[in-house]
């Protein structure tokens, strides 16, 4: 909830307009998990804020821990739109130490409707967007936390398809009322989809990932059917309206299949889309999936591409694979997910 949202709540409830902000502070930045623990609040005022409302945490239900020290999360969610009759709905969660740093991979809907090819959520349809709160549990309810330094939303789902509540959270966590993280902490992954990607650049100051995956028209579109609706070169097109020189940073993630989109041929195709774009490009090695018959890239081919791209001007890095040893990589994430 916004302050606006809870100035309402404690008008309704009639309690001193100034409570919504103390409200604010016990959640965004001292992260109760109670409204007990609210303690300026007099003890009439939390029994009546509870008697409505609840913090909302949900903790995770279960976890998997690879041998590299990245760790899923399986978290259960309300969802706000719902396309089954399933009651029992989960995401999974990727949290990622590095070194200095830590990044947690959210998701933002149960499944996923953009159907790419190489994509496990994918394969399992749409059942529903997450709310804001669903979001930012998996933030404020991970036992890691205070650890964080980084946030991606590249888990299940298409960010821009549940945009409202991406925003949310995105103006939650950067707020000075909020979490006070600076907005170059957060990056919003898309496909590219016409109209939404364009609000979110005007509307956030976060970054962008675009998936590319290939340059070329013909062969995106059998990789990602949303080519069609907004193909790669408009979403460059778009793109090259904003400024990224600055405070925000765009990239591009290109999963290499080998033999399919890691040659020479390709990188020149890149080099040629990209001219004059400030930005980089992330490669990513294709982890199989059940039913899927694309090969996956070697080092020397990756190794190759990159020296291209970097020696033609374009920020090239090979993005190391985490977590592949629990299914936490990226492509893996699943909504297939029962409790016992």
């Amino acid at each position: 909830m916004t302050p606006t949202k809870l100035k309402s709540i404690v008008s309704e409830l009639g309690m001193p307009a100034f409570t919504a902000k103390q409200i604010a502070q016990w959640l965004y930045e001292k992260h109760v998990r109670s409204i007990d623990e609210m303690t300026n609040l007099s003890k009439q005022n939390r029994q009546r804020l509870a008697e409505e409302y609840e913090v909302g945490l949900m903790e995770p239900i279960d976890c998997q821990r690879s041998k590299d020290g990245t760790i899923k999360y399986l978290f259960p969610v309300c969802c706000d739109d719902i396309a089954t009759n399933q009651t029992d709905r989960f995401v999974e969660t990727v949290y990622i130490p590095d070194g200095d740093r830590a990044t947690i991979c959210v998701s933002c809907q149960v499944g996923c409707k953009m159907n790419c090819l190489f994509c496990q959520t994918g394969k399992q349809g749409w059942q529903g967007n997450l709310t804001a709160a669903d979001i930012l549990n998996q933030i404020y309810a991970l036992p890691e936390a205070n650890t964080l330094t980084n946030i991606v939303f590249m888990g299940q789902g298409e960010p821009m398809d549940n945009l409202d509540a991406v925003l949310r959270v995105c103006e939650i966590m950067t707020a000075p009322w909020g979490w006070q993280w600076s907005p170059k902490r957060i990056t919003v992954s898309s496909v590219g989809i016409r109209g939404k990607l364009k609000r979110y650049l005007d509307e956030s100051d976060c970054h962008v990932a675009i998936s590319m995956h290939s340059p070329l028209h013909e062969q995106r579109l059998q990789l990602m059917p949303a080519e069609k609706a907004m193909p790669i070169s408009e979403t460059i097109e778009l793109l090259r309206q904003y400024d990224f020189t600055h405070q925000r940073r765009c990239s591009f993630e290109y999963i290499c299949f080998g033999g399919l989109n890691d040659s020479p041929v390709y990188g020149r195709e890149i080099v040629k889309l990209l001219n004059g774009l400030e930005c980089r490009v992330n490669l990513i090695r294709f982890h199989e999936i059940p039913g899927v018959d694309l090969p996956s890239s070697d080092e020397k081919r990756m190794e190759a591409l990159r020296d291209y791209l970097n020696h033609h001007g374009i920020t090239t890095t090979i993005r190391a694979s985490r977590g592949q040893d629990i299914l936490a990589a990226c492509g893996l994430l699943s909504t297939a997910h029962k409790t016992q």
